[in-house]
């Protein structure tokens, strides 16, 4: 039977409570290491994507008084617009164009050395075990083994109507 002292169950008791009471946010941090809060999402969020042409909201959620300023300007006539304030409004609600988002990357690159760094480790492991831990070729591979084979085969005539046997000409000792 396990026998708890007061002191040891005092102290669990307290340790649970501890834990009962604070956060775990309030433990991380009292620990040192950095908390990051948890996104949200259920809240609409910005996406730059080909799929989804019109993200959920707009990429600046918070504006400066100049994009404000030409927001208000926005509700005007377009004409009287530069095509750099144009150009302003639209990076307002998107970072990326779509020939920005279409340009490529070197990303396939980086993924093409890996995959051939793995084929080239994978290489040095198979000449390693052939050379270190598989075991030699059995003596049946040899071809003065097969050749012995090959004619014990014929001498015990097998499969002598349709097979083996049956290609050899036993008049001539030759194949048929």
């Amino acid at each position: 039977m396990l026998r708890l002292t007061a002191g040891r169950v005092g102290s669990l008791v307290a340790r649970r409570a501890t834990v009962a009471l604070t956060t775990s946010r309030t433990r991380m941090a009292s620990h040192g290491h950095e908390v990051s809060e948890a996104v949200d999402m259920s809240k609409p969020m910005y996406w730059d994507r080909r799929e989804i042409p019109l993200p959920d909201k707009r990429y600046k959620d918070i504006l400066t008084p100049a994009d404000k300023s030409l927001k208000e300007k926005e509700k005007g006539p377009w004409g009287q617009l530069s095509s750099e304030e144009k150009l302003a409004l639209y990076r307002l609600s998107f970072c990326q164009t779509y020939p920005e988002m279409n340009q490529s990357s070197s990303e396939w690159k980086t993924v093409v050395a890996g995959v051939l760094y793995c084929i080239g480790l994978t290489g040095l492991v198979i000449i390693w075990q052939t050379a270190y831990v598989s075991p030699p070729a059995p003596r049946t591979f040899d071809a003065e083994w097969q050749a012995k084979q090959v004619k014990r085969m014929l001498d015990m005539r097998v499969s002598p109507i349709e097979g083996f046997a049956a290609q050899w000409d036993y008049e001539k000792g030759q194949w048929k």
